[in-house]
C-alpha cells in the first residue's frame, strides 16, 4: 500500500529557524510544502535533503518569508498528481520560551509548529511592525494590570492604551499608558473594568486591547507572540470579576493570541 501520511519532527533554535526531519523516506526529489490556509495559490516550498537512511529534513530559515497565518504542511512527490498529509512527530520548541528580541527590533516574526485538532502538522506565524508584546498580567478586585515591551515604534507625549468594543456604533475606553519610551521599551497600563460595563451589556462583550504609542500614531494591538503557544484562548485562563450589576468581567486570550476583555452577564463557574 502507498503511504498517504509522513511524519515530522520539529525543532526550533534560538534564531527562530526550523527544521522538519520526516520519516518514512520519500522520493529524493520531494518538497514540503507550506500552504497559508484560506490564501489560494500562496504557498512555499521547502526541499528536502537526507540527513540519514530513511530520513529527510527541511529547513524554514527566519529569511524566508511567510506572512502572518496557519500554514499546513504536505509533501508533494515529482510526477504525482497528489499530495501527503504530514503528521506531527515530536516537536522541540524549548528554543521558543520567553524569547526577547533585541532591543530597536523593528519587526517581529515568530513561527510555532502545532498540531491541528485532526492531527495534522501547521505553523502558525505572525508578522509585526510594530508590535506590542503582552506580559504578565494581573488581575485585582476591579480591574486588571498588564505590562509588556514595545518593539518597532517609541511611546511618547499622550500615549495611552484603548479597549475597543468593535459594533455600530464602536465603543472606545482610554486609560493612561506608562513607558520607557524607548525602542524596545517597557509598558505598563491598569484598566478599571467598571467602565465598560457603562453602556448595555446583552450576552458576551470582547474587547480589543490597543496600544497607542503617541497622539499622531497608528494603535498597535497588545498580543503574546514570542513564545512556544500557538493559541492561548483555553491554556491562560484568569479569573473574572464583578464590573457591575449582573456583569463580569475577564481578561483574556483570543485564539490569535490577542490580549482582550470579555464582559458577561452569566453567572461564575464555581
Amino acid at each position: 500500500m502507498t503511504a498517504t501520511t509522513v511524519r515530522a519532527d520539529c525543532a526550533a533554535d534560538p534564531a527562530g529557524t526550523l527544521t522538519f526531519d520526516l520519516a518514512p523516506a520519500i522520493g529524493p526529489e520531494a518538497v514540503l510544502l507550506l500552504r497559508r490556509r484560506g490564501a489560494a495559490g500562496t504557498t512555499v516550498r521547502l526541499p528536502l535533503s537526507r540527513t540519514a537512511p530513511g530520513r529527510l529534513r527541511a529547513v524554514l530559515e527566519p529569511s524566508t518569508e511567510l506572512p502572518e497565518g496557519r500554514w499546513d504542511a504536505y509533501v508533494e512527490e515529482p510526477g504525482s498528481d497528489r499530495t501527503l498529509t504530514v503528521r506531527p512527530g515530536l516537536r522541540d520548541l524549548r528554543a521558543l520560551v520567553d524569547r526577547t528580541p533585541a532591543t530597536g527590533t523593528a519587526t517581529i516574526s515568530s513561527r510555532v509548529p502545532y498540531p491541528t485538532l485532526d492531527g495534522r502538522l501547521a505553523v502558525r506565524c505572525w508578522f509585526r511592525a510594530p508590535h506590542a508584546e503582552a506580559g504578565a498580567v494581573r488581575v485585582g478586585p476591579s480591574g486588571m494590570s498588564a505590562e509588556g515591551v514595545l518593539y518597532g515604534v517609541e511611546a511618547g507625549e499622550g500615549a495611552v492604551v484603548e479597549a475597543r468594543l468593535p459594533g455600530k456604533p464602536a465603543r472606545v475606553h482610554r486609560v493612561p499608558l506608562t513607558a520607557s519610551g524607548e525602542p524596545g521599551g517597557t509598558f505598563s497600563f491598569t484598566l478599571p473594568y467598571a467602565p465598560l460595563a457603562t453602556g448595555p451589556v446583552a450576552g458576551d462583550q470582547l474587547w480589543q486591547l490597543w496600544l497607542v504609542p503617541s497622539e499622531d500614531a497608528d494603535a498597535v494591538r497588545i498580543s503574546r507572540v514570542l513564545d512556544d503557544v500557538w493559541s492561548r484562548d483555553k491554556s491562560f485562563v484568569y479569573p473574572s470579576r464583578p464590573a457591575a450589576d449582573g456583569v463580569r468581567a475577564t481578561p483574556c486570550y483570543t485564539a490569535e493570541n490577542d490580549l482582550c476583555v470579555r464582559l458577561s452577564t452569566r453567572p461564575a463557574k464555581g
